[in-house]
């Protein structure tokens, strides 16, 4: 399957183009983040000593920040996390997410589109851009996320995600306020876009989802990949895309690879970057149902 190419030129169409602007702002690859507080990337005795002294500045609107290096090649490959972009996935993921979206209209793919594990919104904010784009008023952009982080892992019923310690990171921890603010900036919050807040396990089963066209798997641990494949992997359409963006994490790899197994899955699974893959489901579901799909959760614990 064919990579796009339309990331690194701005594309020749208008609607390429804007797309093009959309992706080099979410990035904030069109403008560098040239500085960046020191706390944020000291550790040890460093913030210890930082931390009382910005605490200080900040009463009177001062801040001791770094320099920040050239983003460009990590931001392409989605390797750093940006202070202030709206997506840390990179410059190639969001590619790829433009052509599975571009795809599904051009050869109507029934279905939404959802991404499960949204951070600060980039990447479907680029689903909606992509829509509006295209003037497909059909579909809604779904964003399922806790808003409150990742969930604390449970290592008695799914091992491989023991250890995991991104539970702890309150950089991941976006309210859902921040989330809607990032779409309107963009002038994107509209009726085409809905939101699923709370834990995987609990919103997405009874989500008011009919049919996908385009499932973004971002959940990082064992229990939400697997949460989100149970519940909302039936519902893609054939020749709808499901994207993984953790596939070089274990645990996301471990869900990914059981999923696929207990299913009978054999559709090509397509290398992104470094991390992100995707596949096209070709085919009608092999007989496996939800029920079926719920055993690989016990026994993969």
């Amino acid at each position: 399957m064919s990579q796009p190419t339309t990331g690194h030129t701005g594309g020749t169409t208008p609607e390429e183009l804007y797309l093009y602007l959309m992706k080099q702002c979410l990035t904030r690859m069109l403008w560098r983040e040239k500085y960046r507080p020191m706390t944020s990337s000291a550790s040890g005795w460093r913030r210890l000593m930082l931390g009382p002294l910005q605490s200080m500045l900040r009463q009177v609107q001062l801040e001791v920040v770094r320099i920040e290096p050239d983003p460009t090649d990590a931001r392409q490959e989605g390797r750093d996390w940006p202070l202030e972009a709206e997506t840390m996935v990179g410059l190639k993921r969001l590619d790829n997410l433009q052509h599975c979206v571009t795809s599904v209209i051009r050869d109507d793919v029934p279905g939404d589109l959802i991404e499960t594990g949204v951070w600060r919104g980039g990447s479907s904010i680029l689903m909606r851009a992509v829509l509006k784009a295209y003037g497909d008023c059909s579909r809604k952009v779904w964003l399922a996320d806790s808003f409150r982080g990742l969930p604390q892992p449970d290592p008695a019923r799914y091992p491989v995600d023991h250890g995991d310690t991104l539970w702890t990171y309150k950089e991941l921890a976006i309210p859902l306020e921040q989330v809607k603010a990032n779409f309107a900036r963009y002038g994107l919050l509209d009726e085409q876009v809905a939101f699923l807040p709370g834990w995987f396990r609990d919103t997405l089963p009874t989500a008011p989802i009919n049919q996908l066209a385009v499932l973004r798997l971002d959940g990082d641990l064992y229990e939400s990949t697997m949460d989100a494949l149970v519940a909302l992997y039936p519902k893609v359409s054939t020749g709808g895309y499901v994207i993984v963006d953790d596939y070089a994490l274990p645990t996301c790899r471990a869900a990914i690879d059981d999923f696929r197994r207990a299913r009978g899955i054999t559709d090509p699974i397509h290398q992104i970057d470094w991390t992100g893959a995707f596949w096209q489901r070709s085919t009608e579901e092999m007989g496996a149902s939800v029920s079926q799909g719920q055993a690989v959760l016990h026994a993969a614990s």
